[in-house]
């Protein structure tokens, strides 16, 4: 299997589909790459090359102790665009990866990144503050942690309901998309699991957000109960100059599979402009 090394010896394990120009994935806790296979499936029948990968900790990469933050994890996606030799590349963050492109294109300064696509992207920052009062309570974060540790097998089937807008009458994914979502998150290990977690709460990336010099596509779910709208992307498209904000109505978080028609559609069209 290929694998890029980071700086610290970490192998990340990555998928490289298709040829020409390079779209470089970054996927969402607590997922692995393979949340992107249908997105990058087109994307290589469209003539492009689709590189998506595991980040430390998930999937089939390694599992160190430490580098879990997101200056760490930015120089993860600097690795994995070095290895591919992505260059003039699209990079796109879902969710908790929208951290590692933020944080990438502010530390590396946006070396070999032509376009940005943000896909329930967590930016700017999340976490309710007396400088940040649209953002969420600590305690929601507290409440996942806590059952995270207490029984993460038992935690993921309601978490993943949320993940894809899953309700008594809702059914966008099926059931079995609900069960994959599960087994896929026990492949994480828990200590990268709740590192993450903390990550993406806690993380501010208001001052990383002027960055973003490139074409910058912004995708969210009005519906999106695992990190609401009004709290990340309405925020980030006011805050990221010349951004295209696309807002899916009444669309959960889960939008690579809940509404992957479209996705695929709209980032097709994105990478063509």
């Amino acid at each position: 299997m290929p694998y890029a090394t980071t700086d610290d010896g970490t192998r990340l394990y990555f998928k490289q589909w298709g040829q020409g120009r390079p779209v470089v994935m970054c996927h969402g806790w607590p997922l692995s790459a393979d949340s992107f296979d249908d997105l990058s499936h087109a994307i290589a029948e469209a003539g492009m090359c689709a590189i998506s990968y595991d980040r430390r900790g998930f999937g089939r990469s390694d599992q160190p102790s430490t580098g879990y933050d997101y200056n760490t994890l930015a120089g993860d996606l600097a690795a994995v665009l070095e290895t591919t030799r992505a260059r003039d590349a699209t990079v796109l963050g879902f969710s908790m990866g929208g951290g590692e492109v933020a944080r990438y294109m502010s530390r590396y300064e946006g070396s070999q990144v032509k376009q940005a696509i943000l896909v329930s992207s967590v930016l700017p920052y999340l976490l309710k503050t007396d400088d940040n009062p649209d953002g969420v309570e600590q305690s929601v974060f507290d409440a996942m942690t806590a059952a995270v540790r207490a029984d993460r097998a038992h935690f993921w089937p309601d978490f993943f309901k949320d993940f894809f807008g899953v309700g008594l009458v809702a059914h966008p994914v099926s059931c079995e998309m609900v069960q994959w979502a599960c087994a896929v998150s026990m492949q994480a290990g828990l200590r990268p699991t709740l590192a993450c977690a903390k990550a993406f709460a806690t993380t501010d990336f208001r001052a990383d957000m002027a960055a973003f010099t490139v074409p910058t596509l912004i995708i969210h779910g009005t519906a999106d109960k695992t990190v609401p709208i009004d709290a990340s992307s309405r925020r980030a498209a006011k805050g990221i100059a010349h951004a295209q904000f696309i807002e899916y109505d009444g669309a959960p978080h889960g939008l690579f599979a809940s509404d992957k028609d479209r996705l695929i559609a709209d980032v097709l069209k994105f990478l063509r402009s």
